[in-house]
């Protein structure tokens, strides 16, 4: 089945190019494109001829423990969109490898990888404009782990800006977010290395441990009055927290509106 998969993806490449591979994988039935195109292309790419593509970038440990590795790759739907992937095979959210103690901090990854970004955009973007997303297993077309990274959408950005004076560290406060109800904690840090939001939903979120695959989880940069963190976003069946993202970076033109 493997060498069958692999030829129908060489055919694919060979037929269409590799960028144009990307929209007939991701826009085909299969809800592990994701995963067939980090695994059987951009990971044996980097390994052969240092070239990621189609991924933008790939990063393997020599050494691989079992959870090492990640891919970056450009959202098919364009703009300043990037997903980050796990090289292994975890599914989503509810993965259990994700609260073992020797998982890697994908969030933590995906927030460092936040620069891409700036190619897109043409410019930088403040940490309060960025938001890294997971939706939950009911609102996601992969079964593949995967954190976007995007701007967050101006009404999301402004929700959250009216409650960072309301949000604590040690609970969890409901929010109105695109009309739907989530909750909101804070943590505070330039980044993310000594937090994982996957483990903290999971710690501190009642039933988010034994159903974690109904949960959407949205981290998003934010400069408190006290100093930098970030708000981390929960919600249980509600719609998944990439709703609250814009590749458009419209939130960036703020400033010009007013």
């Amino acid at each position: 089945m493997r060498k069958l998969r692999k030829v129908h993806v060489a055919a694919l490449l060979a037929l269409a190019g590799g960028a144009v591979f990307i929209a007939i994988a991701a826009r085909s039935q299969s809800r592990d494109a994701l995963r067939y195109i980090v695994q059987d292309e951009c990971v044996p790419h980097w390994q052969q001829e240092k070239n990621p593509s189609p991924c933008d970038s790939v990063v393997v440990s020599e050494m691989p423990r079992e959870f090492d590795g990640y891919a970056l790759l450009p959202d098919i739907r364009g703009g300043a969109h990037f997903l980050l992937i796990p090289v292994t095979t975890i599914s989503g959210i509810e993965s259990p490898q994700l609260l073992q103690p020797q998982a890697i901090n994908y969030f933590a990854l995906a927030w460092q990888a936040r620069d891409r970004l700036t190619a897109r955009l043409g410019h930088g973007a403040p940490r309060e404009d960025i938001g890294l997303a997971v939706n939950s297993r009911q609102h996601r077309s992969q079964d593949q782990l995967h954190i976007h990274i995007e701007c967050l959408s101006a009404t999301t950005y402004a929700g959250l800006q009216q409650a960072a004076d309301h949000l604590s560290a040690h609970e969890w406060t409901p929010i109105e977010l695109a009309k739907s109800q989530y909750a909101a904690t804070r943590v505070m840090g330039e980044d993310l290395a000594s937090t994982n939001p996957f483990m903290l939903l999971a710690k501190s979120v009642p039933e988010a441990a034994q159903d974690m695959g109904s949960f959407t989880l949205l981290v998003a940069g934010m400069q408190f009055r006290d100093g930098p963190g970030f708000a981390m976003v929960a919600g249980k069946d509600v719609p998944g927290a990439e709703s609250l993202l814009d590749p458009a970076c419209r939130v960036g033109n703020r400033a010009a509106s007013h």
